[in-house]
């Protein structure tokens, strides 16, 4: 029950923060400042009304009277309640509006003058039809706000005076403070029944646009995506007000921008934005969204068009790819003449490269300095053991975690779309269940697809002509052919043995010494023990080793001589094993003297050519082949080929047509240890079979090398230049090879050609008419040699 007051009165001010409250309104307070506790008090002991005035700033904890509005409303405190956090709650209810003349401030409540005042009504047709109106509007309002119940409107229909519907209304509408305190301050009737429906007809649009974007939200929203429903709202929202919502999420302005910077090719920007289309339509937080954003990180981190400029300058090229490697002829003129067209076209296919030789020549190392002389960036990947296509070409986005294959991958991380990119061990990859991987690197490596090559990641083409492609083999044979068709070979077989000492002196010898914290005057290894390192501590095509035993020996200067300014530690030839141990290898590992059942041979490695020490003697017995040494299936084969020809055309040479009723053979070739395998000892193993049955020796400074077939004829081999290295090391004078391979013989470097005889053949009978010279008739003799070769 409100009670009545003068219509102009002095009361206890009631400061409101965020609300404004109307008449007939109840609605409680939390108080917890001290003068406003102060006036509740104040008008508990009174007259239990105070002014209920809204303040301007919120966030003003001592409001003064600036800081309130002129227009509030006196309430009347129903009841009182004190909370144990020590707020009081107050329930206030409205009575009329009133006016503040003046503020007066006590000690301990601040205190206001105020005049009551009832907003004029007009009894006209305009004015019913205005209370009409919002009435309509907000029985509308009610039925589309699910939060208001619907018994409300029966009080509505209770409410016969204008101005209480009004205010009725009004406390039932979700508008600001200042909209409020604005319509709470008019003086006209119709005034606040224009603004409330005007209110009204606003807060219906909004509840019918709500509706409907709930309902398309429904529609698109599945179980696993309703934790995103409030997101979904927001966004149909934007959509439905026709504003941009990119604003809102920073991921997709980043990526348009992202997209923009890449400069794609026209189709993978059209992909591009087909995705972040995608992406806009879905829940940013959702695992959908992730691939696509995922998928854009990729699309746009790729070099598209961003190069560097090559270094055309020859001259200087040349310089620097004799300060990181001395020899390499092939292979650093090939990359002059691809600078040197390039000079005059600008623009041409990357050639693609292939080193093939042995471990520790300088394959990869070479590929570095190829780029540092083109001003190129340089990549590596190792094909070592890949067994999987994916890993050349990606996962397809339908797999959890799927990425680019190695290409991919590599090209992002060199930043241009012209690198020198070297594929390491291209000879090593394997195939199983998963695919083959040298198929897929089919289209990398040549030169009429690379330029659209496909990842099944990124399902657009990438362009990679402009890579200048490298690869590395230690072995020729073992390349599938078809990439073998759309490489440029280039083969490198090995340091000699002076050009070992050069590097060892140039470029080994200072790294270690600098690695190792030593001077040159340190430290005194003259040419001869570097000489001595390679012929009885390494046996190697390459460097590796030589190196390793230059840096023990450094190891071991660096521990006699701790200071600097000590003597310089001599290494001599005779107190070389003091450094490195007693030698693993013989400096000549042919035969001494010329021996009945030997002959030489050459074998090609992975590690560079070996000597073949091919030993064979004859025993009584029945015909039986015995092959010891580690024979693979092919050497044995050639070995049956070998003794099926002496069987077949022996006569010519005086072998008895019956030495296969009475007489075993046994093929050894050590060392033991080692496996075997291949069909270049072909001729090799039919002189020695023929040596052991007409008792003539070979002598000891021939090598031969060839295939065999049964009519006789020799068929060229492979891996020329390591033979010939390992020929010169071990000694051999003289030389027998196939016909077919004198052009590759020529094509040697001049030096691994010097001092060697060499004798070109097409059949085993010339073979045989060289190292068995035809000599006068003697008498018969035995065919079970005097002397059996020793292994």
């Amino acid at each position: 029950m409100t009670k009545e007051i003068n219509s102009v009165e002095t009361l206890p001010v009631l400061p409101l923060r965020d609300v404004v409250i109307f008449p007939a309104m109840i609605f409680p307070l939390l108080v917890g400042r001290e003068r406003t506790l102060q006036a509740v008090e104040r008008a508990m002991v009174t007259t239990k009304l105070v002014l209920l005035v809204a303040q301007r700033d919120p966030a003003k904890e001592e409001p003064g009277p600036a800081d309130l509005y002129e227009v509030g409303v006196v309430g009347n405190i129903l009841q009182i309640l004190k909370l144990p956090n020590g707020l009081v709650k107050v329930l206030v209810e409205g009575v009329h509006r009133a006016r503040v003349l003046s503020f007066e401030s006590e000690e301990t409540y601040l205190q206001a003058k105020v005049a009551a005042f009832q907003p004029t009504d007009e009894n006209s047709l305009q004015a019913k039809g205005s209370v009409r109106f919002a009435e309509s509007l907000f029985r509308e309002y009610v039925n589309l706000n699910r939060e208001l119940p619907d018994e409300i409107l029966i009080t509505l229909v209770n409410l016969p005076d204008p101005s209480q519907m009004a205010d009725f209304i009004m406390a039932h509408l979700s508008l600001s403070m200042e909209r409020k305190q604005e319509i709470l301050s008019m003086e006209s009737m119709a005034d606040i029944l224009s603004a409330i429906s005007k209110a009204l007809d606003d807060e219906i649009k909004i509840l019918k646009v709500e509706r409907s974007i709930e309902k398309q939200v429904r529609e698109k929203i599945t179980r696993s995506q309703r934790a995103y429903y409030l997101q979904e709202q927001m966004r149909v929202i934007k959509k439905e007000l026709g504003e941009e919502f990119e604003d809102d999420y920073a991921d997709i302005v980043q990526y348009r921008r992202k997209i923009r910077k890449a400069r794609m090719p026209r189709e993978v920007r059209e992909k591009a934005n087909e995705e972040l289309e995608k992406l806009k339509g879905m829940p940013m937080l959702s695992p959908e969204a992730s691939v696509i954003k995922n998928y854009l990180d990729w699309l746009t981190c790729l070099p598209w068009s961003t190069a560097t400029q090559d270094n055309l300058d020859i001259g200087l090229a040349q310089r620097i790819l004799d300060e990181d490697h001395y020899g390499l002829e092939k292979p650093k003129d090939r990359i002059l003449e691809h600078l040197a067209v390039l000079g005059r076209v600008q623009k041409m296919h990357g050639p693609i490269l292939c080193f093939v030789g042995p471990p520790g020549v300088g394959k990869t190392s070479l590929g570095r300095s190829i780029a540092r002389a083109m001003g190129r960036h340089f990549i590596r990947v190792s094909l070592g053991g890949v067994r999987d296509e994916a890993e050349i070409r990606g996962h397809r986005r339908t797999y959890i975690g799927s990425l680019p294959g190695r290409i991919i991958q590599q090209m992002k991380r060199a930043a241009t779309i012209n690198p020198v990119f070297l594929l390491d061990e291209v000879d090593k990859m394997s195939t199983d269940f998963r695919g083959d991987p040298s198929a897929a690197l089919l289209e990398v490596l040549d030169p009429e697809q690379n330029a659209h090559f496909s990842d099944h990641y990124l399902e657009v083409d990438y362009d990679l002509s402009q890579v200048m492609f490298i690869t590395t083999a230690n072995i020729r044979h073992e390349i599938p052919l078809p990439l073998q068709d759309r490489m440029e070979i280039i083969e490198l077989p090995g340091y000699l043995r002076q050009e070992k000492l050069h590097i060892a002196r140039q470029f080994l010898l200072p790294k270690q010494l600098r690695e190792h914290g030593l001077e040159a005057s340190e430290v005194d290894i003259p040419d001869e023990v570097i000489l001595s390192i390679i012929d009885i501590y390494t046996r190697e095509a390459g460097v590796r080793e030589l190196e390793r035993h230059l840096a023990r020996i450094c190891r071991k200067v660096a521990r006699e001589n701790p200071s600097k300014t000590s003597q310089a530690v001599e290494i001599t030839v005779k107190n070389l094993e003091k450094f490195l141990g007693l030698p693993p290898f013989h400096k000549d590992e042919v035969e001494q003297g010329d021996r009945i059942g030997s002959a030489v041979g050459l074998a090609w490695t992975s590690s560079g050519g070996e000597i073949l020490n091919i030993q064979a003697t004859l025993m009584k017995g029945r015909g039986t082949l015995q092959l010891t040494g580690q024979l693979g299936d092919v050497m044995k084969e050639s070995a049956q080929a070998a003794l099926s020809y002496i069987r077949a055309n022996g006569h010519y040479w005086s072998v008895p047509e019956d030495f296969h009723r009475k007489l075993d053979m046994h093929i050894h070739i050590p060392v033991g240890g080692i496996p075997k395998d291949g069909p270049s000892a072909g001729i090799t193993l039919a002189t020695a079979m023929l040596s052991a049955l007409i008792s003539r020796p070979v002598e000891a400074d021939v090598a031969m090398t060839g295939e065999l077939t049964l009519r006789g004829n020799v068929l060229p081999i492979g891996g020329l230049g390591a033979k010939v290295m390992a020929a010169k090391r071990a000694g051999i004078k003289r030389l027998i090879l196939p016909e077919k391979n004198e052009k590759e013989w020529l094509d040697l470097h001049g030096d691994l050609r010097k001092d060697i005889d060499v004798v070109f053949v097409s059949t085993i009978k010339q073979v045989w008419d060289y190292v068995f010279p035809p000599r006068e008739a003697t008498p018969a003799e035995p065919l079970l040699s005097e002397t059996v070769p020793h292994s």
